[in-house]
């Protein structure tokens, strides 16, 4: 097995398994060539999540990703990891560079391709929930917004195994969804209710209102102009309000292996994790 990284990776995941890592990025052609040569799969799983513009995000997601495909033009099957909100690419300039990105590698690769999509994945080590989990654990009220979304989820295990899965199949021809057994997601009551049990706390829920969310957004967007990258962006927040993040049956693979973790007991491991790895406190 092959790694692309910009530097050697140090961490507890490898400690089964010694990879070949091949150090470079995206931009690194030899790179690209030498983590791709006589490979039976390439596995792309690289993207940019945050930038402040959408040339930014495209340098990465998409001319990333059509280097990366060249590189396996030989290989049989390469696995591209997306995300869900490829489906929506008006939403934000991350969904659009993301739907690019399988649009480009597509355009490579033919049949050769798969592409999964996964839906909100969270588990240990996640960075983007973590802030979410700490309110959970001490505030006494949580923000509960778009009271008619819905959001499917998926613990980072789960979205590897079915990932793995998939890699040993043939080539999908449609977009994949990853997702635990819920595939039509969550309320975000059920996703706060959740947090909060994860955490042993019982908070009050107070609904904001969607048009002070999208203010938000618009404000953080100033934050650009002093060098900033806000995640909560005004795209962001137009993902957040998307009524409907979760996956119709013919999104799904239809052999895909059942999910080992539901929303308590995911959720529990992965305040169990930052607990552990001192990312929180209570």
């Amino acid at each position: 097995m092959r790694v692309l990284s910009r530097r050697d990776p140090i961490d507890p995941i490898w400690r089964e398994v010694t990879p070949e890592v091949v150090v470079g990025d995206l931009g690194d052609q030899a790179a690209l060539a030498r983590i791709c040569a006589g490979a039976d799969l390439v596995v792309h799983a690289a993207g940019l999540v945050k930038a402040r513009s959408r040339a930014a995000f495209d340098a990465v997601n998409v001319e990333g990703a059509r280097r990366l495909a060249e590189a396996a033009i030989e290989a049989p099957h390469v696995l591209l990891v997306s995300s869900l909100t490829a489906r929506e690419p008006q939403l934000s300039h991350y969904a659009a560079s993301k739907r690019a990105g399988e649009d480009a590698m597509a355009a490579v690769l033919g049949e050769r391709l798969t592409i999964t999509r996964p839906c909100a994945i969270y588990g240990p080590g996640d960075v983007e929930l973590l802030p979410v989990f700490r309110a959970a654990a001490v505030s006494p009220v949580l923000p509960l917004l778009n009271p008619n979304g819905r959001v499917a989820m998926i613990h980072v295990e789960d979205a590897a195994r079915q990932t793995a899965a998939l890699a040993a199949m043939r080539p999908s021809a449609r977009p994949i969804v990853l997702c635990d057994a819920r595939p039509d997601g969550y309320s975000w009551r059920e996703l706060m209710e959740a947090a909060a049990r994860a955490c042993g706390h019982r908070p009050r829920l107070a609904p904001v209102p969607d048009a002070l969310v999208r203010a938000i957004g618009i404000t953080n967007d100033f934050t650009l102009l002093l060098g900033q990258t806000p995640m909560l962006s005004a795209a962001k927040v137009r993902e957040l309000l998307h009524p409907h993040w979760g996956a119709s049956p013919e999104e799904l693979s239809e052999v895909r292996p059942a999910a080992k973790y539901d929303l308590d007991n995911g959720f529990a491991d992965t305040v169990a994790w930052y607990r552990n790895a001192a990312w929180m406190k209570h």
